[in-house]
This record gives C-alpha cells, sequence and structure tokens, in this order.
C-alpha cells in the first residue's frame, strides 16, 4: 500500500514536471498558427498597438533561462525569469505608445499609461523605488516623451536618475553598465541613458549633461566600432581599449540606434552637437543597411546570412531608418529600408498582433539567447514605427476601448 502511494507521488510529481515543461512549447506552437497574414499596414498597425495597450498594463516576464527541459529547477532558484530586465521592455511600450497618441488623442490609452506611472512614481512625482542601475534611464525618458502630463510634477525623480547615472561614471569619464562592472563599456548603456540626458538637459538647461551623452557616443564611436564597417561590438574593455563579445549582435546595433538617433532627435537645430549626432546618425544608417537581409530584417547576428532574423532589431533598425529618412542625402535609401523592415515584421506577427521572433535575454558579453519568441521592447518599437511610418503617409487610426481593437478614422485611407 506504502509503494503504491510512493509511486502515485513519483508519477503526480513527473507529470508536474512534463505539464511545465510542455505546455509553454504548446501555447507557442498554437500561437504561431495562421502567423504572419496580415497583408493591410493599417490594419497591422491596430493589431500591434492594440497589445502594447494591454502589455503596457502588466508587461509580461521574459524568460532568461535558455532551458527549455526541467524548467522547474529554474524556477525553483529564481533563475526562470527575474525583474531586472523589465526596465526596458516597459519603456519601449510606453514609448510606443507616446508616438502614438503624440497623432492621436486617445483617453483610453491614455488611462492605460497614468495606470503605468502610478505604478512607478508616487503621488508627488517620486520614484516609489530608487533606481539603482542605469536600465531606468530609459523609464525616466519614455516619461520625458508623453506630452499630456505635467512633467514638472516628476522633477524629483528625473534629478534622481541623473544623480543615479553620476554614481555609475567611471575614472575615463564615461557611464559603466554596472558597478560591479567598472571595467567594461556596453553598448546598451548607449541606448539606456543618451536619450534621457539630452532631454533633461535640454529642458533643465545642464549641459553637461548633454556633454556625457555625446562623450558616450563618441567614445564608442572610437573604440567599440569594428573600422571600414561601423558596426557596434557588444562592449569594450576601457583601460585597454579591447572590443568585447560579437561584432554585429542584432539588438547590440539596435541599442546604438536608439541611443544615437533619439539623441540627435532631442537636440534643438541650433546646437552645437546636432551636426555631430547627426553625421554619426547618417554613417550608422548606411553601414546598417547594407546588413539588412533581403526579406527585409536584420539577423540576430547582422553579419552572416545563415543566422535567423531578430525581430528586436529589426523593430530598432527600422526606426533608425525611419528617423534618418529625414537626412535628404539618404532620404529614399532609409524610407526604402524601413519598408522592407515593416513588411518583415508584419509577416512574424501572431493573429493576436505579437510580434515574434525575438531573440531571447543576453546571458552575459558574447553569451546569446538561442530562444526566438515575443518581447515587448519590439512591441514598443513597432508600434513607435507603425504610428510614425502612418503619419508621415497621412494615414489615421483611432483606439475603440469598447471592443478593445483600433478601428479606422473617417478620413484615412487603406493601404497594402
Amino acid at each position: 500500500m506504502i509503494s503504491q502511494v510512493i509511486y502515485l507521488i513519483l508519477l503526480i510529481i513527473i507529470t508536474i514536471i512534463f505539464a511545465i515543461d510542455i505546455v509553454p512549447v504548446f501555447i507557442t506552437w498554437l500561437s504561431r498558427i495562421n502567423i504572419g497574414r496580415y497583408d493591410n499596414r493599417k490594419i497591422w498597425a491596430k493589431s500591434v498597438t492594440t497589445i502594447g495597450v494591454k502589455w503596457v498594463g502588466k508587461t509580461p516576464k521574459i524568460q532568461v533561462t535558455d532551458n527549455t527541459r526541467l524548467v522547474i529547477v529554474d524556477m525553483l532558484k529564481g533563475k526562470y525569469s527575474k525583474d531586472t530586465i523589465q526596465h526596458w521592455q516597459e519603456a519601449a511600450l510606453v514609448l510606443g505608445l507616446s508616438e502614438y497618441i503624440k497623432h492621436h488623442d486617445d483617453q483610453e490609452i491614455i488611462n492605460q499609461i497614468r495606470k503605468f506611472l502610478n505604478s512607478k512614481f508616487d503621488s508627488i512625482g517620486n520614484w516609489r523605488t530608487n533606481p539603482v542601475h542605469v536600465d531606468a534611464s530609459i523609464i525616466a525618458y519614455s516619461l520625458m516623451k508623453l506630452e499630456f502630463i505635467d512633467l514638472d510634477k516628476y522633477k524629483n525623480a528625473l534629478d534622481k536618475t541623473w544623480e543615479m547615472i553620476q554614481e555609475h561614471i567611471g575614472e575615463d569619464g564615461t557611464v559603466q553598465y554596472r558597478k560591479s562592472m567598472k571595467s567594461y563599456r556596453y553598448v546598451d548603456t548607449i541606448g539606456f541613458i543618451c536619450p534621457f540626458l539630452v532631454a533633461y538637459g535640454t529642458k533643465y538647461n545642464k549641459p553637461e549633461c548633454i556633454e556625457l551623452a555625446v562623450k558616450q557616443i563618441q567614445e564608442y564611436e572610437l573604440y567599440g566600432m569594428l573600422q571600414n564597417h561601423y558596426i557596434p561590438s557588444h562592449a569594450y574593455k576601457h583601460d585597454n581599449k579591447v572590443p568585447l563579445g560579437l561584432y554585429g549582435w542584432g539588438r547590440g546595433l539596435g541599442w546604438f540606434a536608439i541611443g544615437v538617433v533619439d539623441a540627435w532627435d532631442e537636440l534643438s537645430e541650433d546646437h552645437h552637437y546636432k551636426l555631430v549626432l547627426k553625421d554619426i546618425v547618417r554613417k550608422f544608417a548606411v553601414a546598417a543597411m547594407k546588413l539588412q537581409q533581403n526579406n527585409g530584417s536584420w539577423n540576430w547576428t547582422v553579419t552572416r546570412e545563415e543566422c535567423r532574423p531578430d525581430s528586436s532589431a529589426t523593430a530598432t533598425l527600422g526606426w533608425l531608418m525611419l528617423k534618418a529618412s529625414t537626412i535628404s542625402e539618404i532620404s529614399k535609401e532609409c524610407l526604402d529600408s524601413t519598408e522592407k523592415a515593416v513588411s518583415y515584421l508584419m509577416k512574424v506577427t501572431r493573429r493576436n498582433g505579437a510580434i515574434d521572433f525575438s531573440q531571447g535575454d543576453t546571458k552575459d558579453i558574447g553569451v546569446y539567447s538561442v530562444l526566438f519568441n515575443t518581447l515587448p521592447f519590439t512591441q514598443g518599437f513597432c508600434i513607435r514605427v507603425s504610428s510614425l511610418l502612418l503619419q508621415y503617409q497621412g494615414v489615421e487610426i483611432t483606439y475603440d476601448s469598447k471592443n478593445s481593437i483600433l478601428s479606422e478614422g473617417k478620413d484615412s485611407k487603406v493601404f497594402a
């Protein structure tokens, strides 16, 4: 009798472990049925924005481990997912939706963003939990892109963000990714801090912030870029200037793109660094276009055609191309590149509007995920690209809160 009970318990445990492993795989397989059936740009934009509105209130945690078997062990160790990677995921969604509401007055989306802000900041605009890592800077930047808020209410939180960044400045005068990694300068950090530093420095007349942002970019240009090809390495060691990790990591190109193009965009036309950053944006856009695949994507390793495409790299570099299309000498090429990127992203969009096949969380310098799935970060930048691109092309979309979809505006045009 006792042995039967033991066998039964073992059977239950094995069944639970098997279910924990197989259920996510089955759900992913199910969600990919009829993927990429969108053939209308406007309908696609509706769908990706709808998911963004849903996720900004409750951003799904992203799997950290690449294990797909016995994942219960990682769960028990607390290594299956973690909160610290959520900052850039959440910020991307806010950036995407802020681009949408810039062109459309949708109270439902504004209400969802306010709920998000209330989860991060208290009633007087302070951080509920003061940031300790530079990742949080991109949330502060996304806050500054919201035109419907009284930004001065959040001045203390923005000041705290600047103080936190200063605490990460190393002996070379550039910002560390982590205080525990004093010797390394990551490409991610450019995307995390530079747009915030320029926006904050411009808003509150702190030229030292803008100087730091430009220094961070220019130092990386000197020591972290592959000569003659102008693509970044994952990181470099500041004391001996040795590049580390992979040259051409797709999302690394995306982080450099975000940092440079948004910083450039935040500067006034008469600022003395405007032309400096414009030249970097132009050179980087030209370099990145050469590495775009025929299907419109950028691979997770952009220099290898046989590697699989990465939607996160494609979305962020699509944003670069769209913004760089305002540079007259490369305008047409950049718009063509954006169109190709969007066409690819449409082909990897699930039925519910979630963008698929983004590379998972990076483990360390040179240690990259082999999992490709949905990513809120990618979703946010797809919303950002689609909203601005439709605005350029004179197409209007409006949010329908009752049906949780986006409906066509009365005067809008529909195009494939």
